[in-house]
């Protein structure tokens, strides 16, 4: 890719956030320019993978993929090729994600963790347990944390503030599979363990059984409230950030976590639509994360961790084969 290009793929990665996730281009505007563009690159790279794999354009309804282990082989094919330098304007998704990952030298590990959540899935793959689901948020949104606070110009080696970095995707993807329940199983996929549908009486196979509605929505609740605990862990990483990129991981965790909150408030009705923040909601968060970066030293002190929440790995890990 030649540096000419560079405009070019950060206005199209502009416009696949604008297309995938109202909610993330709301919060990713709070960035100084450069962040903010290098945002835009990397999230356009996990919306096109993300895309490839469940056959979908910028989300939405997921479609018969057809043979998903071809899917996730362009992936990783594509993915290959931009790295090695081989991607411009012809796959520009691919060759922004290449882009951001030379200029903020995100170690290769957290694109091979994404990409290995997206394995998961093709193979059909479906939590057992609790440590079963927090792996999988890790694969497909933790990973995403971690390369987004490198982005945000925290160095590779500050373990702990990416521990709370991937918190945050953990939260927002807890959130996601709080909300989506009914719409997962719509396309033959649940994310709640397995064990805890056991526990309700319910049957995995078809948990969306009318009869079984009343304890499905406990079960929902359950994941809504495991978004809050990650939620609050990640706050405590911001003091670690500039102002600016505080304010915008502030107000998409505000966001985010409103969905989570709206599912632990009704979980019936989050079986019944898709819950979602208004858009007086997410300026209500833009003005309240203002005052909170401001204040995030004495709010959010570098308190340990919560020993009791789950470990990200700390190298690669593959889980697809196991």
């Amino acid at each position: 890719m030649s540096v000419e290009q560079r405009p070019a793929l950060v206005g199209l990665a502009q416009e696949s956030i604008a297309r995938g996730s109202k909610s993330f281009r709301t919060a990713s505007r709070l960035f100084d320019r450069e962040t903010r563009e290098r945002a835009w690159l990397l999230y356009g790279w996990c919306r096109a993978c993300d895309d490839i794999a469940d056959g979908q354009d910028h989300g939405g309804t997921m479609q018969a993929t057809g043979d998903p282990m071809a899917r996730l082989a362009d992936i990783r094919a594509r993915t290959e090729r931009a790295l090695a330098g081989q991607a411009g304007l012809d796959d520009p998704a691919f060759a922004g994600g290449a882009l951001v990952a030379a200029e903020c030298k995100i170690p290769r590990r957290y694109m091979d963790d994404l990409i290995e959540g997206f394995a998961l899935d093709a193979q059909g793959w479906r939590p057992q347990t609790e440590d079963d689901l927090l792996r999988y948020c890790y694969h497909v949104a933790g990973a995403v944390g971690c390369m987004m606070a490198i982005v945000m110009g925290v160095a590779p080696d500050d373990e702990a503030t990416l521990d709370r970095a991937c918190d945050l995707g953990l939260a927002f993807q807890l959130a996601n599979i709080s909300r989506d329940v009914a719409e997962d199983a719509a396309g033959g996929r649940c994310y709640l363990p397995a064990d805890w549908l056991i526990e309700a009486g319910i049957d995995p196979a078809d948990p969306m059984a009318a009869e079984q509605r009343p304890a499905l929505a406990a079960v929902t609740g359950r994941v809504a409230a495991m978004a809050a605990r990650y939620e609050d862990s990640a706050r405590h990483g911001t003091p670690k950030l500039p102002f600016r990129s505080a304010w915008a991981v502030l107000a998409a965790a505000g966001i985010y976590g409103g969905i989570a909150r709206k599912v632990a408030a009704d979980p019936q009705e989050a079986l019944r639509r898709r819950l979602f923040t208004s858009k007086a909601e997410k300026l209500g968060w833009l003005l309240r994360a203002g005052t909170q970066a401001g204040r995030r030293t004495s709010l959010y002190s570098p308190a340990p961790r919560d020993p009791s929440l789950w470990n990200r790995p700390r190298q690669s890990a593959r889980i697809s084969e196991a």
